[in-house]
């Protein structure tokens, strides 16, 4: 019976500070969230990338298309789809995009590719597909956090203000009598 009352405050302000840690860990981390938040962290999505028509020519010519980035930044399931306005067809890696057509590619895995690519000026072009951030990698980040947070108040917590079991037990021992 005395064992019991003397876990039990260690208990109770255990848990006090497990639920403080986590209310504070998710401030933290979401806080941190929103400020840091990169314009990858959204749900899949099309993008469209326009060959304009003359692109072969000025890429023979050795100038630069201005319509073209030299890389982009994707999220993991997005679709690049490429229009070809050009009386050229291209290429893009594995895909073949026909003069006055239209190609996709599904990006299946998160990498950085540098793919071969006929209407780029520099003949590559640069594919960084990312992880988005989704609720669950937060979570995970809050399940990590949490325990280890819990476990320095609660040992801070103790040596700050220490629990003293002798009038726990006092308290209960008169309560057990009346």
């Amino acid at each position: 019976m005395k064992k019991k009352n003397t876990i039990r405050p260690y208990i109770n302000r255990l848990i006090i500070v497990f639920l403080i840690s986590v209310v504070l860990v998710a401030l933290f981390n979401e806080g941190s969230y929103l400020l840091q938040k990169e314009k990858y962290d959204r749900a899949p999505q099309t993008i469209e990338l326009t060959i304009p028509d003359g692109t072969a020519a000025r890429v023979e010519a050795g100038e630069d298309v201005p319509a073209i980035p030299e890389e982009m930044i994707f999220v993991l399931g997005d679709t690049l789809q490429v229009t070809n306005h050009d009386t050229v067809s291209h290429q893009l890696g594995p895909i073949w995009v026909p003069a006055g057509g239209t190609a996709s590619l599904v990006m299946k895995q998160a990498q950085k590719f540098a793919y071969s690519c006929s209407f780029a000026t520099s003949r590559y072009l640069g594919l960084d597909v990312r992880q988005p951030t989704t609720l669950g990698t937060r979570l995970t980040g809050l399940g990590l956090a949490a325990p280890t947070m819990t476990a320095l108040f609660f040992i801070y917590s103790v040596l700050i203000f220490p629990i003293n079991t002798s009038q726990t037990l006092g308290a209960a021992g008169k309560q057990g009598q009346s």
